[in-house]
């Protein structure tokens, strides 16, 4: 009778024993200011991802490519979508477990004694239960094509944090830039208005006329504050992407060079192709289609019933018996699993109209993102036309000016002028860096080879 309990107890003392990890808002809260762009440990995995050591350090300007690095390092919605894959692959091991035998311990006493031993009837059995149909081969190829779902999800949350990045970046270019022409701007108009009131002052001009270049300067004024504004929205926007304090992105140097080149729009077969293959939401899709087909094939399975096999010992009030045979097994009489079978069916023909629908909206986001940036590039080609020709038109301007043939407000309203086409190429520039942005998102792929290598989300280490 103690055999079997010491049997039980040896075989708990391999159990996994549970360990706290407490968490307080007081500690997230410190952990996440205590982020900068200057930790060891992101620089060692920086040197991962790039392939050769960071130097110097702290870097002294950070590119795109090194700000969507950092991004993956820190963001938390990575890290969700780690843990998630970290859970999914859980299921696998799970999905794989063989069924644990029953150990039964039967005890009767009679009151009467039957027989010539002593007057109980005790012993110790096995019900060994035995899966039929495959079921156990179905259930993992289920859950490892959840778990391939879940890992594509990260190649996928980490091209919307490339897309977020790329899109904060731009936005502090262009308020980076349009800070600049309207300084500029405001100084002209300024000057305008000043040379404007002293004419006023001994009737040379009108008051309407200073009205009007008032309203114009008040503007333009109005306009640079926004810009302003634009900067300091885009940087903690840039912030809250990467999963930083905002404190670190002010004290550092960013270059946005690139986003005044612009690249040639690749063929629609090659878009095409790229979008089809390499999108990792449509990877996921798919992946979920198998996992439905898997559930599909375990419930046909579950027609077959399982076997439990009966294996034991028995003290039978003086009688010694061992037991060897089918402890069970379940009819199927009155259920057939019609309602799961029905049931995963449906769910196998949802996820086949997802995943068809999904790729039927890739590609019209294709086309359409395709058209839209030849567009853009068109525009942008003749923004730098009338850009080039009004810089030639302000040079003969200064040129009049020094020989005498205009005066200096004259000048001055050449040069504004000047500033407000600038303003619309760059607004051009933004729109065609805008463009180029939602055809990448449309392929999930860079039009640029020197952006980051976004596949490679993984962190190594932890923080």
């Amino acid at each position: 009778m103690f055999r079997p309990l010491m049997l039980a107890c040896v075989v708990l003392t391999g159990c996994a024993s549970y360990q706290p990890q407490p968490i307080t808002p007081t500690q997230l809260a410190k952990n996440f200011e205590q982020r900068t762009l200057a930790d060891d440990a992101l620089r060692a995995y920086l040197a991962r991802q790039v392939g050769h050591p960071i130097k110097p350090w702290p870097l002294p300007r950070w590119n795109r490519e090194m700000l969507t690095l950092a991004a993956y390092y820190y963001s938390p919605a990575l890290d969700i979508a780690r843990a998630q894959w970290g859970t999914s692959k859980a299921g696998i091991e799970v999905a794989g477990a063989i069924p644990n035998p029953v150990l039964q311990l039967p005890f009767q006493y009679s009151t009467v004694n039957p027989g010539p031993g002593r007057p109980y009837t005790t012993g110790l059995g096995l019900d060994i239960p035995i899966e039929t149909a495959h079921k156990r081969g179905y259930r993992i190829d289920q859950a490892s094509h959840l778990s391939e779902a879940a890992r594509v999800n990260i190649r996928h949350e980490a091209w919307k944090i490339h897309s977020q990045v790329r899109d904060a970046l731009l936005n502090l270019f262009a308020a980076r830039k349009q800070i600049v022409l309207l300084t500029q701007k405001v100084a002209m108009q300024q000057q305008i208005l000043d040379m404007m009131k002293k004419r006023e002052a001994v009737g040379q001009t009108a008051e309407p006329d200073i009205n009007l270049i008032v309203l114009v300067l008040t503007q333009t004024q109005a306009d640079l504050t926004t810009a302003k504004s634009a900067s300091q929205d885009a940087r903690a926007r840039l912030a809250s992407v990467m999963g930083l304090p905002i404190g670190p992105l002010e004290s550092v140097q960013l270059n946005l060079d690139e986003f005044e080149r612009t690249g040639a729009a690749p063929p629609p077969a090659q878009a095409r192709r790229a979008a089809i293959f390499n999108r990792a939401d449509l990877l996921g899709s798919l992946a979920k289609y198998e996992a439905a087909e898997g559930a599909l094939q375990l419930e046909i399975a579950k027609q077959y019933p399982n076997i439990h096999i009966g294996l034991g010992y028995t003290y039978d009030t003086g009688t010694n018996k061992i037991g060897f045979g089918l402890a069970g097994i379940t009819l199927p009489v009155f259920d057939r699993n019609k309602g799961g079978i029905a049931q995963a069916e449906a769910k196998r023909t949802e996820a086949a109209a997802n995943t068809a629908a999904l790729q039927d909206k890739i590609i019209n986001d294709l086309d359409h993102a395709l058209a839209h940036y030849r567009t853009s590039l068109n525009t942008l080609r003749l923004s730098a036309v009338r850009l080039s020709t009004a810089q030639k038109q302000l040079m003969s301007q200064a040129a009049s000016f020094d020989s005498g043939m205009i005066d200096r407000p004259a000048l001055a309203q050449a040069k504004a002028d000047y500033q407000t086409i600038a303003i619309a190429h760059l607004n051009d520039v933004v729109a065609a860096q805008q463009a180029a942005g939602a055809l990448e998102d449309a392929m999930q792929r860079p039009l640029s080879p020197s952006t980051p290598n976004w596949t490679l989300p993984q962190k190594e280490t932890p923080r």
